[in-house]
């Protein structure tokens, strides 16, 4: 029986061991079933690009044809939203517990933040001039604007659901400088508990299934890109530093890659796996206090293989873990405890991804193991991705393959892979 807080449709139960270096979370319990026949698609090759910390309503706003609005609501009172810069350096407010308030359950009007010098800013979006690249995507292929975060917090948990379809009910970031199974014996992170608050917690350190061990058992490559300890902070991102099977076995030196600019002398290479993960460094990221660069980071990664052989079998999803603290006015689908949360974008970019379609299905992260297992014929996890969405609408895999046309960026690979480190890890 679910807790009175569940507010869903599911109910799961983790069972956590111990409090010290070595604790583990077991599965949800969802009952498995088998996974679906493999799809009868022309996709070999599926890429993951999870950018940070922004809503539908604060980087697509306007775009034709899909759901955004100029004006919110605080405490019940309208707010015109204002142009705010991709690159302005102020930071919002975006852990568990702010989540609850913004939600304000379900009136979406609780984003103001008082202990902020600009207690509105929340209400902003970023003109279409500083997210030209990705604006441009989305009109030559799929954009979403039913996608969801599918947890009620920040990175280190959404990062989780992208591996896993869950995260052992972790949901906020692990105390501490370095996240996961590295992290000092005395890191904590919170569990969630009732009505926007968080419980006491537990080492970051998990050992639930995930998608490299599905593409494991069946022989299928897989590498995750993300920024090395000596490369950025944000290696922190590196979501598989928290599954212990991951970190200290084989995989770990040869599927975690870093640093993640070697993505683009993979590719060139012939070295692009069947699946792959793309973590930025911060200062491609769209993080608030970052640089502009993030849809040119995104953007070349797209050309890179949009120009290589790898075009005609490739799907690309382009997505933002988390809210960051921004306004959105749509009020998230409860599907569980942890989730979902609020909408952030998704692009479908592949040479299949229906031509300027905004798709008005739910989806959420988990779906992009949905959609893996459907590809490669694979078992699901038993998790979040028994319930997700797998993008099926946003493909036509009767239609020719449409050839690639680059995007337009104002800094090259070369450019961003000498770029040297910048930025704090994300606190919250």
């Amino acid at each position: 029986m679910c807790h009175p807080w569940c507010r869903a449709i599911l109910c799961i139960s983790v069972a956590l061991v111990g409090c010290g270096r070595g604790v583990v979370g077991t599965a949800p319990s969802i009952a498995t079933v088998e996974g679906p026949t493999a799809l009868n698609s022309p996709i070999q090759h599926v890429v993951i690009i999870m950018q940070e910390n922004r809503t539908f309503d604060n980087l697509f706003n306007a775009y034709p044809g899909a759901d955004t609005v100029q004006t919110g609501m605080s405490n019940g009172q309208p707010i015109a939203l204002q142009p705010v810069s991709l690159a302005d350096p102020r930071d919002l407010g975006h852990n568990h517990t702010d989540w609850w308030q913004h939600w304000n359950n379900g009136k979406m009007d609780g984003f103001a933040q008082g202990r902020a010098s600009d207690p509105y800013l929340p209400y902003s979006y970023v003109p279409q001039s500083d997210v030209a690249p990705y604006w441009a995507l989305a009109s030559q292929f799929t954009l979403g604007d039913r996608m969801f975060q599918s947890n009620t917090g920040p990175s280190f948990v959404a990062h989780q659901y992208m591996i896993a379809g869950q995260s052992g009910l972790a949901s906020e970031n692990p105390s501490g400088a370095v996240w996961g199974c590295d992290a000092d014996a005395s890191s904590r992170v919170a569990l969630i508990g009732p009505n926007g608050t968080d419980l006491p917690g537990v080492y970051p350190c998990f050992d639930y299934k995930t998608m490299a061990d599905l593409l494991d058992a069946k022989a299928i490559s897989w590498r995750y890109y993300a920024p090395g300890k000596d490369d950025d902070n944000f290696f922190v991102l590196s979501a598989f530093q928290a599954i212990r099977h991951i970190r200290f076995g084989s995989d770990w030196n040869s599927n975690v890659i870093s640093p993640e600019t070697q993505v683009f002398s993979d590719i060139k290479s012939g070295q692009l796996a069947q699946v792959t993960w793309i973590i930025p460094s911060f200062a491609h990221s769209d993080h608030p206090g970052s640089t502009n660069e993030g849809p040119d980071w995104v953007a070349s990664i797209v050309n890179a293989i949009g120009t290589s052989p790898y075009w005609n079998s490739t799907a690309i999803f382009i997505s933002w873990d988390d809210w960051g603290g921004w306004y959105d006015h749509v009020d998230p689908p409860q599907i569980d405890m942890m989730g979902l949360g609020f909408r952030v974008p998704v692009l479908v970019v592949s040479p299949y991804a229906r031509k300027g379609y905004v798709s008005h299905q739910v989806h959420e992260a988990s779906g992009f193991l949905a959609y893996i297992e459907n590809i490669f014929g694979l078992p699901n996890l038993g998790a979040r991705d028994v319930l997700a969405d797998n993008f099926s609408d946003c493909f036509d895999y009767t239609q020719m393959p449409r050839p690639y046309v680059q995007v337009h960026t104002e800094h090259t690979p070369e450019f961003m892979i000498r770029e040297k480190a910048s930025g704090p890890p994300d606190d919250d």
